[in-house]
């Protein structure tokens, strides 16, 4: 999947439900079914233009919602940082358990040492 794409169908899933019916349908029929412009006209009923101009209309309306709202980019930043700190966890706790190694043998060591 390019970038674009990528983009496109993660704003969709966000502001999908913003965009009249034809642009859901042709936008799904495109981006996810991964039909061609004519496959798409011949399905709905409309020139070949016509999904053109709904394509370009439904991704012009998609974008214009994410510069307003800044929702999917603060979305993925909320993503990134999660992972990250998933990531600190399994080290801490990677780290814990071999500190926790390592302090039970040194009190077994000092239980010897009492005798």
């Amino acid at each position: 999947m390019d970038n674009k794409t990528f983009e496109m169908t993660l704003l969709f899933d966000f502001f999908g439900d913003l965009l009249t019916e034809k642009q859901q349908n042709c936008f799904d029929l495109y981006y996810n079914d991964d039909l061609s412009l004519s496959e798409i006209a011949e399905e709905c009923g409309i020139s070949r233009q016509g999904v053109r101009d709904n394509l370009l209309r439904a991704e012009a309306a998609l974008k214009e919602y994410e510069e307003k709202t800044g929702v999917v980019r603060r979305f993925t930043e909320m993503q990134t940082e999660i992972q990250g700190l998933e990531e600190s966890i399994r080290l801490f706790l990677a780290n814990t358990a071999h500190c926790e190694h390592d302090a039970s043998k040194i009190l077994e060591k000092l239980e010897k040492l009492k005798g």
